[in-house]
C-alpha cells in the first residue's frame, strides 16, 4: 500500500462546514459517498487527526467528521455542562442534518466513550448502526491508565494547570504516548496544538477531563451493550500505547464474547497519524467482511 499523503490544517479548516447546536457554533466535514462512515476524534484535540485517512476513505464511503463541543475548530463555551452523553446528542443531531439514516463508526480515544454510548442507544432502537472500528481508548476504566497532563486536569488546580498548558507540554505529552520509532512531527505538534488553542480551549480542557469520571458511571451499560450487541465491533490499536494500548485489548479480549482485535506492533496512541496505512488495510478488512451475500431468502425461485 503506497504511502497515504495528509491534507494540511489550513486547507482542512477551509472545507468545514457551519452547525448550530444549542445555540453555538460547531463545525463538521463531509466527504465522499457510499455508506456513511461517522469518524469521532479523541481528546484534547479535532477531527483533524483523520486527515492521513480521510481522502482514502472517501474514496470508499460517505464521510462525516465533527469537531465535537469543546474541540478543534468548534464552540468552547466556558459555561457548558460537557459530557460524553451530549457529545452523541451533538453527533445524532448532525446525522439528522445531512438525512442520514444507517451508518458506520469509526471512533478514538474519547470518541471511543461516544461510539459506546451511541452503541447503547442502538440497542434500544431504533437500531441504524451498522459496524463500530475502535481505536485506542479507554473502553474500560479498569484498563485506562491517565497521563500526568490528564490527572493535573482532574485535580484540584486543574482550571489552572489548563490557562497555563503550552505547545511544550503538549509536545512531551504526545512523546510520551506515540510509539518509540513514529514520534509526532513539528508540523504535525503545530496542528495538534492548533486545534487545542483555538477559541481558548485551553480554558475549557478540565471542563472536558470529565469524561474520565463519567466513564466510571456509564461503564457497565456500556460494556453490556457491546456484550450483546449483534454491531460486528473491531478493535485495531497501537500496542505500546501507555494509557490504553496492550492492556486494555487484554481486558477487551476476556469480556467480549467473539473479540476482533488487531494489535498494531511499536504503535502508540494515534495509531491513525502514525501508522495510518496500516489501520487503513486492516480496517478496510474489517468493511470487506460485512459485505454479506445474497440470502438464500432472497433468490428468487422459479415459477
Amino acid at each position: 500500500m503506497s504511502k497515504l499523503s495528509g491534507i494540511p490544517l489550513d486547507d482542512w479548516i477551509v472545507q468545514g462546514r457551519d452547525f448550530t447546536y444549542r445555540g453555538h457554533s460547531m463545525r463538521y466535514w463531509t466527504a465522499g459517498e457510499g455508506e456513511p462512515l461517522l469518524l469521532i476524534h479523541g481528546f484534547p484535540s479535532g477531527s483533524w487527526d483523520w486527515h492521513y485517512l480521510w481522502k482514502a476513505l472517501a474514496g470508499r464511503y460517505r464521510l462525516i467528521a465533527v469537531d465535537m463541543m469543546g474541540f478543534g475548530f468548534s464552540a468552547k463555551p466556558r459555561h457548558y455542562h460537557y459530557s460524553l452523553l451530549d457529545q452523541a446528542d451533538l453527533l445524532q443531531e448532525v446525522l439528522l442534518h445531512l438525512n442520514v439514516g444507517h451508518y458506520h463508526v469509526f471512533a478514538h480515544d474519547y470518541g471511543d466513550s461516544v461510539a459506546q454510548e451511541l452503541l447503547a442507544r442502538d440497542a434500544v432502537g431504533p437500531g441504524r448502526l451498522d459496524s463500530v472500528c475502535f481505536l485506542n481508548g479507554g473502553l474500560f476504566p479498569e484498563t485506562h491508565h491517565p497521563v500526568r497532563m490528564q490527572k493535573l486536569l482532574m485535580s484540584p488546580i486543574g482550571f489552572l494547570f489548563g490557562r497555563r498548558y503550552k505547545r511544550e507540554n503538549l509536545a512531551q505529552a504526545f512523546n510520551k504516548i506515540f510509539g518509540p520509532k513514529t514520534k509526532p512531527s513539528e508540523p504535525e505538534l503545530d496542528g495538534f496544538w492548533r486545534m487545542i488553542e483555538f477559541n481558548q480551549g485551553t480554558r475549557v480542557m478540565h471542563l472536558l477531563i470529565r469524561y474520565i469520571a463519567e466513564r466510571r458511571v456509564q461503564r457497565d451499560r456500556w460494556v453490556a451493550a457491546m456484550q450483546q450487541t449483534q454491531v460486528p465491533m473491531r478493535v485495531i490499536d497501537g500496542a505500546v500505547d501507555p494509557v490504553s494500548g496492550a492492556h486494555m485489548v487484554a481486558r477487551y479480549r476476556e469480556l467480549m464474547p467473539q473479540p476482533d482485535t488487531v494489535l498494531l506492533a511499536g504503535i502508540g496512541h494515534y495509531p491513525q497519524v502514525e501508522a495510518p496505512e496500516q489501520v487503513l488495510e486492516h480496517y478496510l478488512q474489517f468493511r470487506s467482511a460485512l459485505v454479506k451475500q445474497p440470502s438464500e431468502a432472497s433468490v428468487p425461485t422459479p415459477a
